[in-house]
């Protein structure tokens, strides 16, 4: 097995062979892989037992995105792991697509499936499509490892050349990572981004997953655009086309969903500092939904024309920003703060910043916090001058 391509690799670990090797394989901690390959290729080929170990490291990583259980039976490559769709993200679009009354969906870039598995899990069927024959089978092997496979049917072939018109909705996710690692122009996106939206304007429902950091003046007017969190990290930005969905902007946080709609709000109002201090959730920034947040708050403003921390004098609960209460206010100066941590006993320092140069770790090491208490100290500016905010979180 040590010529084996990768694609007739992969299909020696289907095997009965395969499988009981992934099995004895599944929980080798990487310092124990050289011990591990030495004893098994006494009883199995080489090349089936690089392929195994490769793969149950693939498994461990896709723990975080999957889930144990779905992850230890699935299957991975590299790229489909870095790629792919977090499960909580996939099964809310799923969810999504399921409330507007969608029964099939054209899943174009399907990549390794994950998005495929949480439309089907959520009855609908799936054409999954990829042009790479190690990814489309892999896709396949996951269906099947789900007991999915009579609602996916996977095919490999070039997305750009497939009808869709059977089908009452498409998901395209085009590839935004090349040789030389994340692309950012959505035009370099395979297939462009441009081409993902002719085909979203063919058919009565569609949906598009785009990076997050996309302009806001990219987006077609025939879309909504909605930016998605999960656990705080946005993970990705969707285009949605029908179902009057045409220019609206909306932010969702996982779990949940809680959904924030944009209203058209003007640009909250700069204020002087109060008692707290609100961070929005990433998504919410992205989705420029921060006057909305502010207008949720009694007397919310900013604290800076140019950043997305909003102050108020009274603590009012939202899902969408967490809430600090601010204890001082200093002009930056490393020796202030260091000055100020000892006196409050201050050893677990928490460092936030926007709109400041300083790197977080290297202030934790100029002020070295030693002490039994704890604090947020945020980097910013405030009406325009370099400022330290020191405080915690609010109470819940």
């Amino acid at each position: 097995m040590n010529d084996l391509d990768p694609l007739s690799s992969f299909a020696a670990l289907l095997t009965d062979q395969g499988r009981a090797l992934l099995e004895e394989v599944r929980d080798t901690e990487p310092a124990q892989e050289l011990a591990v390959a030495t004893r098994l290729r006494r009883e199995y080929p080489v090349g089936l037992v690089s392929a195994a170990l490769g793969q149950a490291r693939l498994r461990q990583r896709a723990v975080v995105k999957f889930g144990a259980a779905d992850a230890g039976r699935m299957y991975f490559t590299p790229n489909g792991v870095e790629q792919s769709t977090r499960a909580s993200v996939a099964a809310y679009r799923a969810r999504r697509f399921q409330e507007l009354g969608v029964r099939s969906v054209a899943d174009l870039c399907c990549g390794i499936g994950g998005d495929a598995i949480a439309l089907a899990r959520a009855g609908i069927r799936v054409l999954a499509v990829d042009r790479d024959p190690l990814t489309a089978a892999v896709a396949r092997a996951n269906a099947d490892a789900l007991g999915l496979g009579e609602l996916i049917e996977v095919r490999e072939a070039d997305v750009t050349e497939v009808a869709t018109d059977a089908y009452d909705a498409v998901f395209v996710d085009p590839a935004r990572r090349g040789g030389r690692g994340r692309v950012f122009d959505p035009e370099a996106y395979s297939p462009p981004l441009s081409w993902a939206v002719r085909t979203a304007l063919e058919a009565p429902l569609a949906a598009l997953k785009i990076a997050p950091g996309i302009p806001h003046e990219t987006v077609p007017a025939e879309a909504g655009a909605e930016w998605i969190s999960d656990s705080g990290d946005v993970k990705e930005a969707v285009l949605w086309f029908g179902a009057g969905e045409a220019g609206s902007v909306r932010a969702t946080l996982l779990p949940g969903p809680r959904t924030l709609v944009g209203r058209g709000l003007p640009d909250p109002r700069v204020r002087p500092l109060g008692r707290y201090l609100y961070e929005p959730d990433g998504a919410v920034i992205r989705a420029h939904l921060v006057a909305e947040v502010a207008e949720e708050l009694d007397g919310g403003g900013l604290i800076d024309e140019t950043i997305a921390y909003i102050t108020a004098d009274s603590l009012k609960a939202t899902p969408y920003a967490t809430a600090y209460e601010i204890t001082d206010q200093l002009p930056f100066g490393v020796k202030k703060l260091k000055a100020l941590l000892r006196e409050r006993g201050v050893g677990v320092l928490t460092v936030k910043k926007r709109g400041s140069a300083v790197e977080p770790e290297e202030l934790r090491r100029k002020v070295k916090p030693q002490g039994p208490n704890s604090a947020t100290v945020f980097l910013t500016r405030v009406e325009g001058a370099p400022t330290m905010l020191l405080g915690h979180p609010a109470p819940a």
